[in-house]
């Protein structure tokens, strides 16, 4: 089992192998993480925006590879 590390992208060589309800799961702690820093740049407070970009991007690899997952079942 692959452990989420915030602050660090997962390429998706590395997410292929986790099971769909993992990949979910790393999705929402993605998009929580991102609600978090959304907040802290409104407020001037932000010390790494290119963060918010990898955010994006972690969820959109991870919802990718559950539609592939989806469409082979």
């Amino acid at each position: 089992m692959s452990k989420f590390t915030p602050g660090k992208a997962a390429p998706a060589a590395s997410l292929r192998p986790l099971a769909a309800a993992e990949l979910e799961k790393r999705v929402r702690e993605a998009r929580d993480e991102a609600l978090q820093l959304r907040l802290r740049q409104a407020g001037g407070q932000l010390e790494n925006p290119a963060r918010l970009r990898a955010l994006r991007r972690e969820v959109a690899r991870c919802q990718t590879l559950l539609r592939q997952k989806a469409a082979k079942a």
